[in-house]
């Protein structure tokens, strides 16, 4: 090797040993969960239920109660600070400042009479209902009771403000009275105050019901109040009922009721809880209970919950218990469990409801019945409501699912359709899921479908939407799928050539001007007349290819990841399918043939390399622009294909000129290309030629010489010959 050559080798070397050689894995978002990465995996597993699901079907909410906001306490454990700042921030806003002011000087008293007297200048309900606050807060519920009677008694005109308030206090002050009942007749007088405590409650719900205000959300909050005193007399059904009714209004304190409930029920023994299970709504508490495998609130409760799929249905079993109404969830626990057969006779009672058609589904795909699995998931799809949503969900890899069963259970009917061959039905049941499926949708989309039928489909199905507001551009995965599925469509025709047809399907202007510009240069190159002109045209698409190459050319999922803006590597590289099981090889096949070439991250890069590339083939080697093509070659893969941006490298230490720009300093190859000068080259192009003229004349002067002699006889023969046999035509004939 040459002193130059070495030179320009040791720079290119040090490169390589600074720059990393490859796409590093970063950490990244939470991903979503694909199905067709889990095919069986996903066909034989019922995802966890949803509490919330489950829990509407203990209580529905009552009409004009209205529904839970921030106004409804969210714990009872701080209700204590939660509940005086919020009856400050209404009375402020209901009084005014300075009413209210009066009203809280009045509450730091500590007699509910001289409250009652100093506050003479105040309305009836006011007045009163202060007076009974302060009795409450000394502890005297018998006394408060009576005050907040008093402020019921009013008439209805003049306690539209306090109603409410007060029905809800006097509740509070009775059960509170209950629990301090004195020896003797305390049992009577225990049950007579529970009694009306209910009564009191079930007035406050009446009275919001009626129009009275309720700022402070009292008649949801008296759901709560009445379920916990029926928990303390033993009414398990009635209690869940009302926590029930209060989480259907919105109440998150009733929702976190139910699960401390349902984690009493769990740590129960046999004996105990086998009793309690004759009761429909302990039953199905603890259905949903098990189904979404929730627990309350901490470690310890969650520790002692000893309640099993197989504990409970050996309790019911063994009580003889058989609630044909749930038939479909205990098949489910049946399921999760392993208990396939009995899953299926519960099945035999469950009916038509959704989940009882997506067990039938599975259990049939278990028994290797395609036909009759894609009957029961076409069945259980129409029957759970589109809207109907079971929270997130996280799998062991940390990978979320947005969870909708019907969108599921579509997700699970179109593996099967791609096992069958129909890749089509496969798509749309994917594409209808939105965002939630979107990922496998694309997978579909970009490798199984051929490029016809999804531009069919997208021309059939997803219209292009309005152009959005003048300078909004939303990031690339906040836009919604059918602007995704179209984007998607337009690079998978770029990367067939059809380019005519790929740019109306792009919706930002920039990326239509940018996809034009590659498609003409495409063009002028294959059309051009001169090899300058050809190798213009090729850099002009090389370098859209690597600038743009992800928003016009990349795959959306594997190996460049364009739904994530290129930010994150491909989970599980999917070059190639392996057919069998689940996977046809119709279906491998098709995925195999739309694989990038390479397969790649960024794999544009490649395509912009290969460009810059054959532009140096038509430049002469000694002109700038040839180093400046081949430099740039080298530069865009010197970190991701060392070996691709090493030729690149070496063939401009084989042909080009050392420096190409005299004076100037030149380092090849590590983000310092030149721009190629194309006029340049052209000059250069026919220098080169005159050159080669000129040296070919001076090598062969001797013999060109001896040429140009020898044709300057033969003209001179020529024409002498010429003359002489003129001349004898021209003589007289004797």
């Amino acid at each position: 090797m040459s002193c130059p050559e070495f030179r320009r080798a040791s720079v290119f070397a040090a490169v390589l040993v600074l720059l990393p050689l490859g796409g590093a894995r970063a950490c990244g978002p939470d991903f979503p969960y694909r199905l067709l990465d889990d095919r069986a995996g996903a066909l034989a597993t019922l995802p966890e239920g949803s509490f919330v699901q489950e829990a509407r079907r203990l209580g529905a909410p009552i009409d004009g109660l209205g529904r839970a906001s921030d106004a409804t306490l969210r714990r009872y454990w701080d209700a204590g600070t939660q509940f005086p700042q919020q009856r400050g921030d209404v009375e402020r806003t209901q009084l005014g400042a300075e009413r209210a002011a009066r009203i809280e000087q009045l509450r730091a008293l500590h007699d509910a009479q001289r409250a009652e007297r100093e506050g003479a200048d105040l309305p009836p309900e006011l007045r009163l209902y202060t007076a009974g606050a302060v009795a409450f807060a000394q502890g005297a519920y018998p006394l408060a009771a009576d005050y907040f009677r008093q402020v019921l008694a009013l008439p209805a005109a003049q306690r539209r403000a306090r109603s409410t308030w007060a029905a809800y206090s006097l509740g509070r002050s009775l059960a509170l009275a209950a629990d301090g009942a004195l020896a003797g007749d305390a049992e009577a007088r225990r049950q007579a105050y529970r009694q009306q405590a209910r009564e009191a409650w079930q007035q406050t719900r009446a009275l919001r019901i009626a129009g009275f205000d309720d700022p402070l959300e009292l008649g949801i909050a008296s759901l709560g109040e009445e379920a916990r005193l029926l928990l303390a007399t033993g009414d398990w059904n009635g209690a869940i009922g009302l926590y029930a009714v209060q989480a259907a209004q919105g109440s998150d304190t009733g929702m976190s009721s139910l699960k401390q409930v349902a984690a009493d029920l769990a740590g129960r023994g046999d004996a105990e809880l086998a009793p309690l299970l004759r009761q429909q709504a302990v039953r199905r508490l603890l259905i949903a209970k098990l189904l979404s495998n929730t627990t309350a609130f901490d470690a310890e409760d969650a520790a002692g919950d000893t309640l099993t799929s197989a504990r409970f249905l050996r309790l019911l079993r063994d009580a003889g218990i058989d609630p044909v109404e749930d038939a479909d969830r205990l098949a489910a626990l049946a399921y999760r469990q392993g208990d396939y057969a009995g899953a299926g006779r519960l099945l035999a009672h469950a009916g038509d409801s959704g989940l009882a058609w997506w067990l039938r589904a599975k259990l049939a795909v278990r028994d290797g019945d395609a036909a009759r699995a894609a009957q029961a998931y076409a069945q259980a799809a129409r029957r759970f409501p589109p809207d109907e949503e079971w929270g997130m969900r996280h799998n062991d890899d940390e990978e979320h699912e947005a969870f909708r069963p019907q969108c599921r259970i579509e997700g699970e009917a179109a593996i099967l359709a791609l096992q069958r061959g129909s890749y089509l039905e496969a798509f749309a049941q994917l594409y209808r899921s939105g965002e939630v499926y979107w990922e496998d949708a694309a997978a579909v989309a970009e490798r199984v479908l051929t490029v016809q039928e999804l531009q069919d489909y997208v021309d059939r199905n997803v219209p292009a939407a309005p152009p959005s507001a003048a300078g909004v551009t939303p990031e690339y995965w906040e836009r919604p799928p059918a602007l995704k599925l179209r984007e998607l469509l337009a690079r998978r025709l770029m990367r067939a050539g059809r380019y005519d047809a790929a740019v109306p399907y792009f919706a930002q202007a920039e990326l239509r001007e940018a996809a034009q510009r590659y498609r003409d240069a495409r063009r002028d190159a294959a059309s051009a007349w001169t090899g300058i002109g050809r190798a213009e045209a090729n850099y002009r698409a090389a370098l859209i290819a690597r600038r743009n190459g992800m928003e016009v050319l990349g795959y959306e999922l594997g190996p460049d990841n364009r739904v994530y803006a290129g930010n994150y590597g491909e989970r599980t590289p999917h070059a190639q399918l392996r057919p069998g099981g689940l996977i046809s090889a119709a279906e491998a096949q098709r995925w195999d043939a739309t694989a990038a070439q390479p397969y790649q991250r960024y794999h544009y890069r490649w395509i912009a390399a290969a460009l810059a590339d054959r532009a140096a083939d038509d430049l002469p080697a000694r002109s700038q622009a040839y180093a400046a093509v081949l430099c740039q070659a080298t530069d865009w893969l010197i970190n991701l294909d060392p070996a691709q941006a090493r030729r690149s490298y070496q063939r401009y230490v084989a042909h080009g000129a050392l420096n190409p720009v005299p004076g100037q300093a030149y380092v090849f190859g590590v983000g310092a290309c030149e721009t190629p000068d194309f006029e340049g080259a052209r000059r250069r192009l026919w220098s080169d030629r005159w050159q080669a003229l000129r040296n070919a004349v001076h090598t062969h002067r001797l013999a060109l010489g001896a040429a140009c002699l020898a044709l300057l006889a033969a003209g001179i023969w020529y024409v002498r010959r010429r003359k002489r046999c003129n001349g004898d035509a021209a003589a007289p004939q004797a």
